[in-house]
């Protein structure tokens, strides 16, 4: 007698633990591939800067200053965990998205909209110890964000309106409405006719971490507070039931339906956690390193999220990794320009190539085949 096919449920279910068990091949994706992404991406990134007449001496020279610039001093991994830290967060937030098969492009207004609220209650409420005043102003940028996003996931779940779309017109909306809070009376500073808000009190402004040491150092309590949500992330997704049921949705939306899974609350909801990390990454920025808000005080970091995001593999563990990378990336490009007078915009194009081979896991197993046994140890399994 023939055994019975699987249904749909048990397929979901299979295809569930070989993910949390996952065979080499699924490790090197992981692993392997963004180690060989990044080499080329340098690689190539040195012969665009010879292509425009940069010396070979110079080329080496600004490597060095990318190292020493990440990672090379006190200081250097000071401003890399600084810059990682909200890459992290919103990072996180797009991952989550992408685990639930939803694609969440509207990280970089949900960044607004928690920077925003977080910068209204931080500097109101003048009086507040820090211990009350500080989690407050967070907090106000997690609610908000979660609900900017939220308004996403709700008209996906009532009127059937893709994701995408709607998430990239509420990113035009944070825009314009930024600039127009910005210009309010109660949030602009008082005596300045450009689009700035009122100062962050110091009631509500993550503290410094090593200002003892250097007051030029701008790492903050906020590297805490990422790890706490890189570890809170992990949790949700694989050792809870809401964290199963986001992982099936993504896998095969249908056997979830078919299980008895509410598709409609599980979007609502992927969406509002994902706005809640961006908003908390947003209030992270202005609570940590900016002290107030200014049109486009994001820098792009809900863009740069998505890319964190498809680095890291939608894995909480892999957003951390991504999200020191592109830290070290950024601050490390600072000091390239200083010592060797290289363009910033170098950076961005290195970025890029990470990101394409990233996409092209066949492409970088074409190029090294010899650093992949995958499809060998599969044939002799």
């Amino acid at each position: 007698m023939s055994e019975p096919a699987e249904t749909p449920t048990e397929k979901l279910a299979h295809q569930l633990l070989q993910k949390a068990a996952p065979s080499r091949t699924v490790y090197e994706d992981l692993i392997i591939v963004p180690v060989f992404a990044i080499f080329v991406a340098l690689v190539l990134g040195g012969l665009v800067m010879l292509a425009t007449n940069v010396s070979i001496d110079t080329i080496g020279r600004s490597y060095i200053a990318l190292l020493t610039g990440s990672v090379g001093s006190l200081g250097a991994i000071s401003e890399t965990l600084t810059a990682a830290t909200p890459l992290v967060l919103a990072g996180l937030g797009v991952a989550m998205g992408f685990r639930a098969g939803f694609f969440n492009i509207g990280a970089e207004g949900q960044v607004l909209m928690g920077g925003m609220a977080a910068v209204i209650v931080g500097f109101s409420f003048g009086g507040l110890p820090i211990y009350i005043h500080l989690p407050m102003a967070l907090l106000a940028g997690v609610l908000v964000g979660g609900l900017y996003a939220g308004i996403a996931g709700w008209l996906r779940a009532a009127t059937g309106a893709h994701e995408v779309i709607s998430t990239i017109m509420l990113n035009l909306i944070s825009f314009r409405l930024v600039d127009y809070l910005l210009k309010v009376p109660f949030i602009q500073k008082a005596g300045r006719s450009d689009p700035i808000s009122n100062a962050v009190l110091d009631s509500a402004t993550l503290p410094r971490l090593l200002d003892w040491v250097d007051p030029n150092m701008r790492v903050h309590a906020g590297v805490f507070l990422m790890l706490f949500m890189v570890w809170f992330c992990y949790w949700l997704l694989f050792k809870t039931t809401i964290g199963f049921e986001f992982r099936a949705s993504g896998e095969n939306p249908d056997a979830a339906r078919f299980a008895g899974m509410r598709s409609g609350l599980i979007v609502v909801l992927v969406m509002a956690l994902a706005g809640a990390l961006a908003g908390l990454a947003g209030a992270n920025q202005v609570l940590g390193v900016l002290g107030r808000a200014s049109p486009g005080f994001s820098a792009g970091i809900g863009f740069n999220a998505i890319s964190v995001a498809l680095l890291g593999r939608s894995h909480p563990v892999g957003v951390l990794i991504a999200g020191l990378l592109f830290g070290a990336l950024e601050a490390g490009g600072r000091q390239m320009q200083v010592d060797a007078g290289v363009s910033l915009d170098l950076i961005g194009i290195v970025q890029s190539l990470i990101i394409a081979f990233i996409a092209a896991p066949l492409l970088v197993r074409a190029v090294f085949p010899w650093g992949f046994r995958g499809k060998a140890a599969s044939r002799k399994e």
